[in-house]
Order: structure tokens, then C-alpha cells, then sequence
């Protein structure tokens, strides 16, 4: 049978009263719609319930899933005195699902658990609801680093089993949303943050799940939200699916959103194709791109292209402009997947005898070299976008103030170690985190003292 019913929870560990000592009367709303959702929870008699969490632990390129017989756990790590919750994994569930995943070419499975013990995200759901019904097992899933699209095609396996195996599933995608709503919460303020609760709970409302998916990138990493790809996990179980959808409440009195929505089953909907509706529009908008790319990333989208096809690097193409085969200068070739960074590899002054050649150079190292990520394979190149960053001269600066986190990238300088960060990058906002990020990629110490060079770049994209 298909999944019977989906919700998404938030879990903010002051909700439960040893925890909150009081503070939980200032989210009565979400209590009480907590406790109704529970009720609907019940009444449905779920066999199995699937919790995708953001907090247990996360892989980069990888889903993890709960292996073992049961698990237990408790907020211990809030507060003492909290109530202990054990619950007993649907182990047949988990097996189908590993396989289904593999099948449908997802890395998701049970290796590299780090504990057993039942994260707070999966917890407080639970909490409610075992004050309502117990007698299910349980299905816990991690949230990864893979794109969007990823998560909602594991969403789609889980109802493939649930539809197998003939059973009873609830699904409850433990989210909350953005931490950064208000200048004295512990997270700070955002402007990113109010839109993106203003526009997701709109889309709980109205089940409209190719919202969920359509958010971009840069912007929900800015709105420190925090469970977006639970609820797009969440959405593909309901794929093809018409629901009805209910925003029970929202609130965010201390800093952080949380929204709690139902969404019903209710028949059959080919017009719900929302990974096919989002990947139709990410293809028309990658060619918009690709269009309207200049000399400069064209060159490097070529040079990319080539190597992760022949594993060699092409000759320089005829037809560049001058300025490219005249001026040296150092480059920084970065590269992005759905909205997320790739690769980045780059030089602060130049190697080679021109900024073409420079190109092509950082090009495939960015491609193949950064340490962060695996090369660039033949099958991603669709999806991929380009910038290339020509650095001017750096110049020495006495104080921090002679920087703009948006203008002047940053050097910094102890001894032999040296760190640069380049301007105006998407989550990087003042001077002092530009400067603590290049020290860190630098391996210099927050006290150690270090000199400072700024530069200006020209940025194309």
C-alpha cells in the first residue's frame, strides 16, 4: 500500500518540559498542533513510521539508514531526567529499501553508523507520538550532502517498498526551518531567513512540493534552514500523488522556525510529477546559462568537458581575445553542481605565460584535483555551471577596515603559510568571517598574528 500519510515536524528540544523548564510555554501553538498531529498519527495505525532526520549522521555523498534491531535514546545531552524512548527498527523495511536504493542508483545503506543512539530530531517527534501509539517500528533515515533531486528520488524508493511490502507507513520529515530570523537569537539575523519560512510554509499550505526542490541552494544555506531535504525526502514518497495539505501552525519566537503541516494521500496525481516538472526546469535554465556564458568560462567549460571525457587536456582553441592571450594574471576556476560548490582551484599569481593558459590549467585541476570532492565524471557534466575570477595585483594592507568582504578578496600571511579567500561569495557576509576562513584554509590559528593583501577581481560567470 502507498504511504498513508506524511508530516513534517520540527524538534526543538525545549519543547519537552524538563528541557524547557518553562520556556515551552512560549511555543503553545506548536505544542498543540504537535499533539493533534500525533492524534492523526494514531488514527492512521501506522506499522512502520520513517523519521528522516538532519541530525543523525550525515554523509556528504551518502544516505545513511538506522542498521540494528531497536534503538533508544533520550535528551540527556539538553537536560537530566528526560524520558528514554525505545523503539524496534523494521528491519525487513530497511533491507528492501538498501536494495531498492541500489537499484535506482542511490548510495544509501546502513555502513558508517557512529551512533545508535536516537538523535534529537528523531526523538522529539517520537516523544509525541508514543503518547498516542506505540505499536510500530521504526525506519530512520540521515539526510546527505547529494543534490536535492537525490534526496526526493530515496523518497520514491521508500513508497516503491512500502508498495511491496504491503505495509502501513507513516512519514514524518523532522524539519525545522530557518535559524536565522531574528538579530538576537542564537543564530543571528538573515534577510534570507523570514523569506525562506515565508515561502516554505506557503508551500506546506499548498502542498506545492516543486517549491521544495526549486529553493536555491545558496539561498536556504543563507536562511540556515535546517531540514529542507527531510521535507523534499518527504515529498518524493508522495510523489505522483494528490494530498491534502494542512498548516496546522507556525511560530519562531526564539530565532528559529517551526512549522508543523499534514499531508494526506488522496489518490492518484500524474500531474504531481514534481522531480520531472523540476529537472525539465533546471535543464531549460543550464541552457539559458550555458548561452550566455562569455570567453572566459566557455574556455574552461570546454577544457572541463574534454578532460572528464579523455582524461587528457585539449589544445588551446582558436578564436580567443586578445586580452586572454596577452595579460598574465591569477585565476580561480570554480565549478557548481545544482547550486553547490564542486571544485575550486586556483592561483594567486600567475604560472603560466597567459590567462587562457591559466585557465585551462585550473580548469582541470578544479575538476580533478580539489581534495574536497571525487573527479568530475562524463555523466555530470549537464549539470554544471562555471565561474572564472581574474585577480588583480595584491596589495598590502595594514588593517581589516581596508577590506569589503563584497569588493577586495583577502590574503593572509604567517611565516610560509598563506590563505586566500576570494570577495563576494555566497555565505561569507563581513570582513572578520572572509579573514577567519582564510586563515583557516590557511592552517593559521584564530590569535596567530598574520598580515593581510587584498585584491580586486573580475568575476565571470
Amino acid at each position: 500500500m502507498p504511504i498513508n500519510g506524511a508530516f513534517i515536524l520540527p524538534h526543538p528540544p525545549l519543547i519537552v518540559p524538563q528541557v524547557g523548564k518553562g520556556q515551552e510555554r512560549k511555543i503553545q501553538r506548536t505544542i498543540d498542533s504537535y499533539e493533534e498531529a500525533a492524534r492523526r498519527i494514531a488514527a492512521l495505525k501506522p506499522e512502520t513510521v520513517i523519521v528522516a532526520t538532519p541530525h543523525s549522521v550525515m554523509y556528504s555523498d551518502y544516505f545513511h539508514i538506522s542498521p540494528g534491531l531497536s534503538a533508544t535514546g533520550n535528551l540527556g545531552q539538553f537536560a537530566p531526567g528526560t524520558p528514554k524512548i525505545h523503539v524496534e527498527y523494521d528491519c525487513g523495511f530497511v533491507s528492501e529499501l538498501e536494495r531498492k536504493a541500489a537499484d535506482a542508483g542511490l548510495s544509501a545503506g546502513t555502513q558508517g553508523e557512529r551512533s545508535p543512539a536516537l538523535d534529537h530530531a528523531t526523538y522529539i517527534p517520537l516523544y509525541f507520538v508514543n503518547k498516542e501509539y506505540k505499536s510500530y517500528k521504526l525506519v530512520r533515515i540521515g539526510i546527505s550532502g547529494l543534490p536535492f533531486q537525490d534526496h526526493y528520488r530515496l523518497g520514491r524508493c521508500i513508497a516503491e517498498v512500502s508498495e511491496k511490502l504491503k505495509r502501513n507507513v507513516v512519514f514524518i520529515a523532522s524539519a525545522d526551518l530557518s535559524h536565522r530570523l531574528d538579530a538576537n537569537g542564537p543564530y543571528g539575523l538573515s534577510p534570507e531567513g523570514p523569506l525562506f519560512d515565508s515561502q516554505i510554509t506557503e508551500a506546506m499550505s499548498k502542498g506545492d512540493f516543486l517549491q521544495f526542490l526549486s529553493f536555491p541552494y545558496e539561498f536556504s544555506e543563507k536562511a540556515g534552514e535546517c531540514g529542507l531535504r527531510s521535507c523534499i525526502m518527504m515529498a518524493g514518497a508522495l510523489d505522483r500523488m494528490n494530498v491534502k495539505s494542512e498548516l496546522l501552525s507556525y511560530e519562531g519566537p526564539f530565532g528559529v522556525g517551526y512549522g508543523i503541516a499534514s499531508f494526506l494521500p488522496d489518490g492518484k496525481g500524474d500531474s504531481r510529477d514534481f522531480l520531472g516538472q523540476y529537472l525539465e526546469g533546471e535543464r531549460k535554465r543550464l541552457d539559458s546559462v550555458k548561452e550566455s556564458e562569455d570567453e572566459y568560462v566557455s574556455l574552461a567549460r570546454q577544457v572541463v568537458e574534454h578532460f572528464a571525457k579523455t582524461g587528457k587536456r585539449p589544445g588551446m582553441p582558436a578564436g580567443l581575445p586578445a586580452e586572454m592571450l596577452s595579460n598574465r594574471a591569477g585565476v580561480f576556476v570554480s565549478i557548481k553542481k545544482h547550486g553547490a560548490l564542486r571544485g575550486c582551484i586556483g592561483t594567486i599569481s600567475p604560472v603560466k605565460k597567459n590567462i587562457a593558459e591559466e585557465i585551462c590549467r585550473n580548469a582541470v585541476s578544479a575538476a580533478s584535483e580539489d581534495p574536497r570532492f571525487d573527479s568530475v565524471q562524463p555523466s555530470e557534466l549537464d549539470d554544471l555551471t562555471y565561474s572564472v575570477d581574474v585577480l588583480a595585483e595584491p596589495e598590502p594592507i595594514t588593517s581589516p577596515s581596508e577590506l569589503d568582504a563584497t569588493k577586495y578578496g583577502v590574503i593572509v600571511s604567517s611565516g610560509c603559510k598563506r590563505g586566500l579567500l576570494l570577495p563576494n561569495l555566497e555565505g561569507v557576509d563581513t570582513v572578520k568571517q572572509q579573514i577567519e576562513i582564510a586563515k583557516q584554509k590557511a592552517g593559521i590559528s584564530k590569535l596567530e598574528p598574520c598580515s593581510l593583501e587584498r585584491f580586486e577581481v573580475v568575476r565571470h560567470k
